[in-house]
């Protein structure tokens, strides 16, 4: 037997699948923790479950991967096939199918910035949908008295803004919507804003504005939840973000688009002075521009009578048609002076309608008509209550065990515990008790007890 022991083959070993799988698992997830891998998506497909799995390929091999979604929503940009990206992650295997795959935890355009990149995709995207048309975009009015501007109220674009705007017409109405204009859930404040004021009505003028910053501290400009709000909106819309060389998706989907917040309150109102002075101008130039055709007129026929001859007849026929339109060319001019007149007067009209005491008086008699349907409101409501609380004590009153006691009932307390005797049983030789009458209490003391006799 011993003999026989030396000759004898060793058996070798035999794995189940799932021994080889998890065993090549553990080797690969302790060879490759985390790794970065260079290559292109194709076969991208993303279901019901909001995972992104794709296959990373080069010229010779590819390699399955998956972007969970917890991951997937902090991407800026939307990956898509042909896209060359490089990936951070891990290799696993996955036992069910028995392949390896690249678990991704970071991913990014390879030579282009991921913020760049989503930057110029939703461009594409909403250009495509007609959101930058100039034929969508409106016109501002020519003297808005009501402006909102949706910003951060505490920085520096709001202070530029207000002190140019004020100077130039300095009772124009300027109510501030306070937002986030940078960092997380800004965008959706933005937007917010923007439908509430087109919901209220109030403004004529919507102006989102912030100071310069970075590509990221501008994103939420970027974002198309805040496009989609300005291409919304009813109310014009003045985009004036960051600098004079920053350009964002909300100046090109916005009615005007400001270089700068100050610039924005240069272009939104002209002076006043410089309206009137216009209006001025214009009716002082009128004659004087009238009387120099005129005076023209009188030297061409002249020069005309002149080369036809001297002719009595024909001259004085000439100066009566000279006559004839002197009179409605000056016809003609006073009607355009006085066109001009009352449009001069209708806009000193609306100016003055413009003016803070006015609309102070407003809103005082707009206050004093509230407080006056408060009062009466909490007048109404403390009559209701009043008359509620009457009802309440008498329902206790009804049901109160004192009234039960006036028709001659008693109750009967231990003493001094004060409990409530419901049963003979309760009671006991000399012990003290508290009988509890209508009009007051009776210390008493048990000498016997009988069993009832009703």
């Amino acid at each position: 037997m011993e003999e026989l022991s030396l000759f004898s083959v060793p058996q070798p070993k035999v794995y189940t699948v799932s021994e080889i799988t998890e065993a090549i698992k553990q080797i690969l997830e302790s060879e490759f923790p985390l790794i970065w891998v260079e290559g292109e998506i194709s076969n991208a497909r993303c279901p019901l479950s909001g995972h992104f799995y794709f296959t990373l390929k080069d010229e010779k091999a590819q390699l399955g991967a998956v972007l969970f979604k917890g991951q997937r929503r902090w991407l800026k940009f939307e990956p898509e096939d042909g896209l060359k990206v490089i990936c951070q992650g891990r290799i696993t295997v996955y036992p069910p199918h028995g392949n390896y795959r690249l678990i991704v935890e970071y991913i990014e355009p390879k030579g282009y910035g991921a913020l760049q990149l989503a930057f110029e995709q939703l461009k594409k995207r909403l250009e495509k949908e007609g959101l930058f048309a100039e034929a969508e975009k409106k016109s501002l009015p020519l003297l808005p008295r009501r402006i909102a501007v949706v910003t951060s109220p505490v920085g520096a674009a709001i202070r530029d803004f207000l002190r140019v705007l004020l100077k130039k017409f300095p009772n124009v109405n300027v109510r501030i919507y306070p937002v986030k204009v940078q960092g997380e859930d800004a965008a959706q404040e933005i937007a917010r804003a923007i439908y509430d004021l087109n919901r209220l009505g109030w403004p004529e003028v919507i102006v989102v504005t912030r100071g310069g910053g970075s590509l990221e501290d501008l994103w939420a400009f970027n974002e198309e939840i805040v496009a989609r709000a300005i291409y919304a909106s009813d109310i014009p819309v003045v985009s004036a973000v960051g600098h004079e060389v920053d350009f964002t998706i909300s100046d090109m989907v916005a009615d005007l688009r400001a270089p700068t917040p100050t610039a924005a309150a240069e272009m939104i109102i002209q002076k006043k002075e410089d309206i009137e002075n216009f209006l001025t101008d214009s009716l002082s130039r009128l004659p004087r521009a009238l009387k120099k055709q005129v005076e023209t007129q009188k030297l061409n026929l002249n020069h005309l009578l002149k080369r036809l001859g001297s002719s009595k007849q024909r001259l004085d026929y000439y100066r009566l048609q000279l006559d004839d339109l002197s009179q409605s060319l000056f016809k003609t001019f006073a009607h355009i002076r006085e066109k001009q007149r009352t449009k001069f007067n209708n806009l000193v009209r609306s100016l003055s309608l413009c003016h803070p005491k006015r609309q102070l008086q407003q809103y005082r008699e707009q206050l004093q008509q509230k407080q006056k349907e408060i009062s009466l409101h909490f007048l109404h409501l403390l009559q209701q209550k009043q008359q509620y609380l009457h009802q309440m004590q008498q329902s206790l009153n009804a049901l109160s065990p004192l009234n039960v006691l006036k028709r001659g009932y008693a109750l009967a307390f231990t003493f001094p515990e004060r409990r409530l005797i419901k049963s003979i049983t309760q009671a006991t030789p000399n012990m003290n008790i508290l009988v509890r009458v209508a009009d007051g209490e009776i210390k008493a003391k048990v000498e016997d007890k009988n069993e009832s006799i009703f």
